[in-house]
């Protein structure tokens, strides 16, 4: 359930961009992002760091995204979240006297400690990754957007409108970027959510498997 509480902006990004269109899925996942927020401090008096720091990232490229009519700055912001999120898993590898997914889930689950710390580095790479496969995925419509933008001199085009801007080959070549637009919102919603499932998964097994050895070592 907080599995799918996590991703309540970016889902509700997803339904609005299906129905308006990427500016109006911008406004959408802000205001959820709010409302998740305002909802964690009212129900248990604080609010969590991740959701916080996301909310924050969220406001500013999403913000700026909206104001200069431009999506390149909401389609980078996966990317940020996730390397931040990379750093900060890194850092405290060397800061303080227990890595960050120790502090998180220790208090359910006893494995030995450098077990943690193989898992804190896992999930910081993973995270890095994770953000450099967003833009790998929004790569494609970087270059499809620049060679239209090169081609026609427009600097900004509505690709939710192709037809009523374009002909030809140009109307050709916006219904491929906005294909491919469509293509990053789903993997932003369906890949994101797919592959870190998968890795809470795994992790599950890792863990299972040490604290099975641990059970076994202390009976």
């Amino acid at each position: 359930m907080k599995f799918l509480a996590d991703f309540f902006p970016v889902i509700l990004f997803f339904v609005a961009y299906k129905l308006y269109g990427i500016y109006i899925a911008t406004a959408v996942a802000i205001a959820s992002s709010v409302v998740q927020v305002a909802y964690g401090w009212l129900r248990k008096g604080h609010v969590e760091k991740m959701h916080l720091i996301t909310f924050g990232i969220l406001l500013v490229f999403g913000g700026l995204t909206i104001l200069l009519q431009d999506r390149t700055f909401i389609m980078w912001k996966p990317s940020v979240i996730n390397w931040l999120f990379g750093a900060v898993f890194l850092a405290s590898q060397y800061i303080g006297k227990k890595p960050l997914v120790q502090r998180m889930m220790e208090s359910s689950i006893s494995v030995p400690y450098p077990v943690w710390r193989k898992l804190n580095l896992t999930w910081s790479l993973f995270f890095i990754l994770l953000g450099f496969l967003n833009l790998y995925v929004a790569n494609d419509f970087f270059i499809a957007e620049q060679q239209l933008i090169e081609i026609t001199g427009l600097q900004q085009i509505d690709f939710d409108n192709c037809g009523q801007h374009f002909q030809g080959s140009e109307l050709e070549m916006c219904n491929t970027a906005h294909t491919l637009e469509e293509d990053w919102v789903n993997f932003k919603l369906f890949g994101m959510m797919g592959l870190t499932l998968g890795f809470i998964v795994l992790q599950a097994f890792y863990l299972a498997r040490h604290i099975t050895e641990n059970e076994l070592e202390g009976a």
